[in-house]
């Protein structure tokens, strides 16, 4: 069965792009696509990766909104149109993870949505909702986690590269770009096979990025690097996993060049009230973007999750 979608390269007529304040005053920000001519059957309030933004994912908004849900996300501070956190518009920076949270448990005390609401995270997005849901910042009635970062790839081990990063944040600047492009380095041209085998969804990313150059993101700074290999060694041996009562599903890319698969499949396995969904090689780290027979697989197990979980 072919899903079919909206046209992935324009927003919705029936939908707004707004700004959301934070406590402190920042600005990020928000999409929303809310049911206005049927009952929503509830909201989804839906979060990318390090570096996304969520024209990457209008088309998956079309197919849940299509389903009867209301549709929010936010671009995370410091990316996307939400500014940034250093003072190279080109560099993804962060001090400490927990201002993400903060941002996140504020929103979702302020989101002005129906009754179910349901949290979903892509990559970064994942392991941050994940974290929300273990320190009670949110309390979504379900939970997806799509090619979570519960883990880094590193070319000689998360524990060697954790290290190496904390040294080279020490040595300088701590917002200095980590390397000089894309999303790991040394990254091989064919930066498309890390992401997606559908080439067409792929170019969708330069499209938004050529109308609205402001909201791209490059590499990540030695800091975020920091941060990202802490936060997800601390979560991974947080005891507290084992008491997290939300429906959750994983779906995992066994072949992810980003993301710890391993980890990831090695985590879900704690908590009390999760399914895991794994793919093989017929899939990269964008799973949500994937060429049809991937992505269907993904929505459709999405759609009956939620159908059991959260209606």
């Amino acid at each position: 069965m072919t899903i079919q979608a909206p046209i992935r390269r324009a927003i919705p007529a029936d939908a707004t792009v707004s700004t959301w304040s934070a406590p402190d005053g920042w600005r990020l920000r928000r999409f929303d696509w809310p049911q206005r001519e049927r009952p929503a059957r509830g909201a989804i309030l839906f979060q990318g990766g390090r570096g996304d933004v969520f024209e990457k994912y209008l088309e998956s908004f079309g197919h849940w909104h299509d389903a009867g849900w209301s549709v929010t996300s936010l671009d995370w501070r410091g990316q996307g149109g939400s500014g940034r956190l250093s003072n190279d518009a080109h560099v993804g920076h962060a001090e400490d993870f927990d201002l993400w949270i903060s941002d996140l448990a504020s929103f979702w005390r302020e989101w002005d949505a129906v009754a179910l609401r349901v949290a979903i995270g892509h990559s970064m997005g994942g392991h941050l909702i994940l974290r929300a849901l273990t320190e009670q910042a949110i309390r979504p009635d379900s939970a997806v986690l799509v090619a979570p970062m519960l883990g880094l790839k590193a070319p000689l081990g998360a524990v060697i590269g954790e290290r190496i990063a904390r040294f080279m944040r020490a040595r300088g600047d701590p917002a200095r770009a980590a390397w000089k492009k894309n999303e790991r380095p040394g990254l091989r041209p064919d930066r498309q096979t890390l992401l997606t085998h559908d080439a067409t969804r792929y170019a969708d990313e330069q499209y938004w990025f050529d109308r609205s150059p402001e909201i791209k993101l490059g590499p990540p700074s030695w800091a975020w690097l920091t941060e990202a290999f802490a936060s997800t060694r601390t979560q991974r041996a947080d005891p507290r996993l084992g008491s997290i009562d939300t429906p959750v599903l994983m779906l995992v890319a066994e072949a992810d060049g980003l993301v710890d698969a391993k980890a990831a499949i090695m985590l879900a396995e704690r908590l009390p009230n999760a399914e895991l969904l794994r793919f093989g090689r017929e899939s990269a780290h964008e799973i949500l973007r994937e060429a049809d027979p991937v992505r269907n697989r993904a929505l459709e197990a999405i759609d009956r999750f939620l159908t059991t979980n959260a209606s």
